[in-house]
């Protein structure tokens, strides 16, 4: 299994990110969630929102990473002006 993580240094508008939403959704094969962080076991929490891909294997993630839907994400995010970071993490 494939995640992509997505942690937002802010916690976007909702009705911006609601847009954000309608074009994660049309990733294919892809499962996606999204919340707000509520804390850090210490100190402060680093980041406000998150998201995720889920995706079955790393084949299926590698085709739906090249895919028109998962492009558009990229330059979405950008767009929306909040400060993320994202990670890859193939699970055993």
């Amino acid at each position: 299994m494939v995640r992509v993580l997505v942690l937002y240094e802010q916690e976007p508008d909702a009705e911006r990110y609601a847009q954000h939403v309608e074009l994660c959704v049309r990733v294919p094969r892809a499962i996606f969630r999204h919340g707000r962080i509520f804390g850090a076991p210490a100190g402060e929490e680093r980041f406000r929102y998150m998201a995720e891909f889920e995706f079955l294997d790393m084949e299926t993630f590698l085709d739906c990473a090249r895919s028109a839907e998962f492009v558009a994400l990229g330059h979405d995010a950008e767009a929306m002006g909040i400060p993320y970071t994202v990670q890859f993490a193939e699970l055993a």
